[in-house]
This record gives structure tokens, C-alpha cells and sequence, in this order.
């Protein structure tokens, strides 16, 4: 069969705001794997200054792959540090052997059936940009709210979400907020403490990964939820990722395939945490529309009523055409769209 790969620009329609600074572009890379009138496609989203695998040679890992992958080598074991390249590789493989190489999950979702939940993503701006987001976002139906926090004045973020409680109860708006691990290790809890009287549903990573001991002291002291996201990344192992479930205790897990190594992969960390009684969601990492579907069909089948994190595929102008809206706080695939990938190789 024919393996290739290719680079494609994601540009936003707007800059887009996190604490770890501005985003104007993502860069991603599809595998094109076809045989005859077989074809399939996968996404590798790397996500630079986040993703394990954001390496000098990426690239040139990538096209090793797709040349093994050719060849009907075994690409294990040059996949197995770059978890973007495993996903793409189960991805490619897994719309190769459908007859449609758009539908990789069967599910009611993806025959258009059945709608997934999500939550209504807020960016960093000024306080007027987000407010305005927030607003916007509870009209068009969102009653699951998720805010970036932690780069702006906190006062000024706890006047935002003050507003917003003044309109919106928690039990008609969820609100989640995702710090990035903005917050400093010995003010975390005094500032959990403040965000407490807004009925937040939770808190992604507060504090910076790789800080084990002062996040487990965080997640037994916290009076809001707490979710691991980043401190996930990089921990491969099963028994690691034990490990590190054990001595943290989190509330929750937040669950990115591109970042974690693939749908198996995450499958594995969903296993751990249910044997101990941690939540978890999925959500997208700012893959085009290619990565997305596929990541909302495997979430389809995990039967969560939860709203998801996958509600970025409106962010890009130039996003790949897809039968996939996001519309009054759910994610439907609605089978009357077609695809198309012609901006593609």
C-alpha cells in the first residue's frame, strides 16, 4: 500500500488566548495510507510547547513511520515516544480497513442519530472579550461553560465569573475553568478558595505538572474538583500512570488522545481511573476537523452522558469541510454534509 504524509496550517479565525500565550496558527500532519480504491486518513496533532513529541525531528520520525508503514514493518518501536505519530497511525489504519474512511466508529452519533454533549469553549482576551464570549455562548444554548484563566488579573477573572452567577445559577450553567497550570504552588489553595463561591463544576491543573506532591496536597484540601490535564503527558507506562493516579488522588482526568498516545492509550488511562473512582472526559487538542471526528466517534461509544471538551472545530478559517456541527451545546454529525479533503497533500 502507499504511505505518505503531508504538513498542513491551521490558521484562527481570531487569536486565540491561553496563559501559555497567544495562538494565531496550529500546525498538523495527516497520513494518507491507499490501496486500489482503499483509502484512509490520520491525524498526528502535534501540539508544539505541549506535546512530548514536539522534537527538532518530528518530522523526519514521521516519514520513517510512513516508510516502515510501506514496507509492512513493524512501526512500534519507532512510534512508541511520539504519542501525536501513534495516533495517527491507529487513526489512518483504523479508516483504511472501513469501508468509509470517514466513519471509524459505528455508533448513533455517527449515523447522525444521536448528538454528544459539549461544553461552550471561552478564550483568553481582555475581560470584555470574554465576557462577551461567555454571554454568546450561553444564548446559542451552552449550559456547560469552560473558561482559560490564570493569565489575566485574578481579581478581575473572579469579577467575570461574580457576573456571571449574578445571571446564571450553577444549576442552569456549569462552569468549568481551565488554569493551564497557571498558579503558583503556595497560593493555589488560597486562590481554589475564592473560586469556590462560583459553583464551579472544576479546575484543569491549577498548578504547573510535574509537581506531585503539591498537587496531591491540592486535590485532598481543595474545595473545587480538581482535573489533571498536562500532568498526564509523557507518562507512558502503565504502571506510572498508576502510580501517579495513586499519589495524587485527583478528582478527575482529563483524556486528549493526540497528547496521550491514541484511543487505546486513553482507553488504558480510563480503565485505571475507574478502578478508582476518578472522573474523567474526553476533549480534543486543536485538531482539524480530520482528528476531531475521529475522537468524537471513539467518545461516542464510551456511553458518557458528561459534556465533552470538543467543541474546537469552528475555531480555524481554514478547518477541512466536514459533516460535523457544533450547535445549542452539542456536537452532531450530521450525515447530509460531506467531507472535503481537497486542500489535503
Amino acid at each position: 500500500m502507499e504511505v505518505s504524509y503531508c504538513k498542513y496550517i491551521l490558521k484562527f479565525k481570531q487569536p486565540s488566548g491561553t496563559s501559555r500565550g497567544i495562538l494565531q496558527q496550529k500546525e498538523t500532519f495527516f497520513i494518507e495510507v491507499s490501496e486500489g480504491k482503499r483509502y484512509g486518513i490520520g491525524e498526528c496533532g502535534l501540539f508544539r510547547g505541549l506535546s512530548m513529541d514536539d522534537v527538532p525531528h518530528f518530522e523526519a520520525q514521521l516519514d520513517k513511520v510512513c516508510s516502515a508503514l510501506k514496507k509492512g514493518i513493524d512501526v512500534t518501536p519507532l512510534y512508541i515516544h511520539f504519542p501525536s505519530i501513534k495516533m495517527g497511525v491507529e487513526m489512518a489504519l483504523k479508516s483504511f480497513a472501513s469501508n468509509n474512511s470517514f466513519q471509524l466508529y459505528q455508533s448513533r452519533f455517527s449515523k447522525g442519530e444521536q448528538p454528544i454533549s459539549i461544553n461552550g469553549l471561552v478564550w483568553m482576551g481582555n475581560i470584555d472579550f470574554m465576557r462577551q464570549q461567555v454571554f454568546d455562548k450561553i444564548k446559542a444554548g451552552y449550559d456547560c461553560i469552560k473558561l482559560k484563566i490564570g493569565a489575566l488579573d485574578f481579581d478581575e477573572e473572579c469579577q467575570l465569573l461574580d457576573e456571571i452567577r449574578a445571571h446564571y445559577s450553577a444549576e442552569s450553567v456549569s462552569l468549568r475553568v481551565d488554569a493551564n497550570g497557571a498558579f503558583r504552588a503556595e497560593d493555589a489553595l488560597q486562590k481554589l478558595e475564592k473560586l469556590s463561591q462560583y459553583g464551579l463544576h472544576s479546575i484543569e491543573q491549577p498548578i504547573a505538572a510535574g509537581q506531585v506532591k503539591a498537587m496531591q496536597k491540592l486535590c485532598s484540601l481543595t474545595p473545587i474538583p480538581i482535573a489533571l490535564d498536562e500532568e498526564l503527558i509523557g507518562v507512558l507506562k502503565t504502571k506510572e500512570q498508576a502510580a501517579l493516579l495513586d499519589d495524587i488522588q485527583p478528582q478527575y482526568i482529563i483524556l486528549k488522545p493526540s497528547l496521550l498516545g491514541g484511543f487505546a492509550a486513553a482507553e488504558d488511562w480510563i480503565t485505571l481511573a475507574e478502578a478508582r473512582n476518578i472522573g474523567w472526559w474526553v476533549t480534543s487538542a486543536l485538531e482539524s476537523n480530520i482528528g476531531l471526528n475521529a475522537i468524537a466517534q471513539w467518545t461516542a461509544t464510551l456511553n458518557t452522558s458528561m459534556p465533552q471538551g470538543l467543541g474546537t472545530g469552528g475555531l480555524f478559517a481554514n478547518n477541512i469541510q466536514s459533516p460535523l456541527v457544533a450547535n445549542m451545546g452539542v456536537l452532531q454529525y450530521n450525515n447530509a454534509l460531506s467531507w472535503d479533503t481537497k486542500y489535503i497533500s
